[in-house]
């Protein structure tokens, strides 16, 4: 289209789009691709586990060497390498079972998981700093409370889907599901392990949430919560001076409030950058465990505040995908499970970093991913592959794999395509029970089934009213 001026044409200015509407435009499109959440999740899995790879190897250096034992600088960077390919291994499990047989199996899980909790307890178990809830197999060390908190995630969505249609009664909603995570945090504080508990009962609220229990059970849930815990924290001189050292940090900085003090100072030595990896003091002793459960303060320290602001963008990440993942699937247990696991990962690491940074007190839980550690390095892997198989099961993905095939990374894992979701006939008094497209809420009181009685009288409404509509048009009022 032109303007005239005069004898000479003019064409029209076009006005170009700018890099930030074009950066928008592109995202977008990628994000409506039908594989975008499973390529997300496998992209936040390999960035987070390279990072933790990285600090581990910088922050155990030191650790490591021992000229007594014969150890050298990489031994447990070693180590860590050998968990994070048994947890590779465990991811690519997760990714490929059929979610179906998850489903079948978490009643069996569940059981298994609470003779394990009880069985560390005895003899058998062993003590690590402090908390009797290890089993050691050799070089391997075993924490049953980590697959206890998945098992409960899995049994816990199956049984709140089963009663889709009566979680308004309060009985239902809370059993058995609540009865058996009290008698998980039970053997739990029995070791003792005050932050298994406390991981635990977030995948309980989550499981809760995501079923639609009511807003004022979650108030009466943290009103006992918190007086639990001060309960626990005054019978335990231990917990009581963790809880004191933490209103008050600067009373006494060598004792409790050493580990604190010590990580705040080397996220206030880190600056903007960092000191560059390998080149921080927290390294040297100065802030002990530093690869386990204060590592975020080494990568304050090594890597600065840019170092810390990706590392919660990727976290950040986790959150907005796996949310993403529970509210595109159609399938209520899929849509609990991912929620709920989501949920667990994100809180875990805000509890860490909480503490880290100082707003929260020690509870010994580690960084998801980028800690050192053994089973909950394999666990967190292990719910990144069932966040990723949930992905391959959004509708529109399902639509895609089973008509144009598997994809390169489908090929490259062997990963079955995955099947749609049918929701289950209903049955005589279960009617409509575990199906529906909603993340599995209770229906409302109009759409659920009516009682016997009710559904009489209005059968015999409708029929009294069929034989008057009858008679009026055999009168011809009608």
């Amino acid at each position: 289209m032109t303007v005239v001026d005069g004898d000479k044409p003019r064409p029209r200015r076009v006005r170009k789009e700018s890099p930030f509407v074009a950066l928008r435009t592109a995202l977008t499109a990628w994000l409506s691709r039908p594989l975008a959440s499973f390529h997300l999740v496998l992209a936040l899995t390999g960035i987070l586990t390279v990072i933790g790879a990285v600090m581990v190897l910088s922050a155990s250096s030191v650790a490591s060497y021992n000229p007594k034992t014969g150890s050298g600088v990489y031994a447990l960077f070693f180590r860590h390498l050998m968990f994070v390919a048994l947890g590779g291994i465990v991811f690519w499990v997760g990714l490929r079972v059929r979610l179906e047989r998850v489903r079948r199996m978490s009643a069996t899980l569940t059981v298994i998981c609470l003779g394990l909790l009880m069985l560390v307890l005895t003899p058998l178990g062993s003590t690590v700093n402090g908390s009797q809830g290890w089993f050691k197999l050799g070089v391997f060390t075993f924490q049953p409370v980590e697959a206890a908190k998945v098992a409960l995630a899995f049994w816990g969505a199956h049984i709140l889907v089963i009663k889709y249609n009566v979680l308004h009664q309060w009985r239902h909603l809370l059993v058995p599901v609540v009865p058996v995570a009290l008698l998980m945090f039970a053997l739990v504080m029995l070791q003792p392990d005050l932050g298994g508990t406390i991981t635990l009962a977030v995948v309980l609220l989550g499981l809760l949430w995501f079923a639609g229990a009511p807003k004022r059970l979650f108030g009466v849930i943290l009103a006992g919560g918190l007086s639990g815990v001060l309960v626990l924290a005054i019978i335990a001189p231990y917990r009581l001076a963790r809880v004191m050292s933490f209103l008050s940090p600067d009373a006494d900085t060598s004792a409790e409030g050493f580990q604190a003090n010590q990580a705040k100072l080397a996220l206030a030595d880190g600056g903007l950058f960092g000191k560059g990896l390998g080149q921080g003091a927290s390294n040297w002793g100065y802030l002990p465990n530093v690869q386990n459960d204060f590592i975020f303060a080494l990568i304050g320290e090594e890597l600065g505040f840019v170092g810390c602001a990706v590392v919660l963008a990727l976290f950040a990440g986790v959150a907005v995908v796996g949310l993403r993942i529970a509210t595109r699937n159609i399938d209520p247990w899929i849509r609990i499970v991912a929620g709920t696991l989501t949920v667990f990962l994100v809180a875990q690491a805000a509890i860490n970093i909480g503490y880290v940074v100082g707003l929260l007190p020690v509870t010994g839980v580690t960084l998801p991913l980028i800690s050192y550690g053994g089973t909950s390095l394999v666990i967190t892997m292990l719910i990144m592959g069932v966040l990723a198989n949930a992905a391959r099961h959004e509708p529109e993905a399902v639509a895609a794999l089973r008509s144009h095939g598997p994809g390169k990374f489908g090929r490259l894992l062997r990963l079955p395509a995955p099947d749609p979701y049918r929701p289950p006939s209903p049955r005589k008094g279960t009617r409509g029970a575990g199906n529906g497209t909603r993340a599995a809420r209770p229906a409302p009181r109009a759409a659920r089934p009516a009682p016997a009685q009710e559904r009489r009288r209005s059968a015999r409404r409708t029929t009294a009213n069929r034989g008057a509509r009858g008679t009026a048009n055999r009168r011809g009022h009608w």
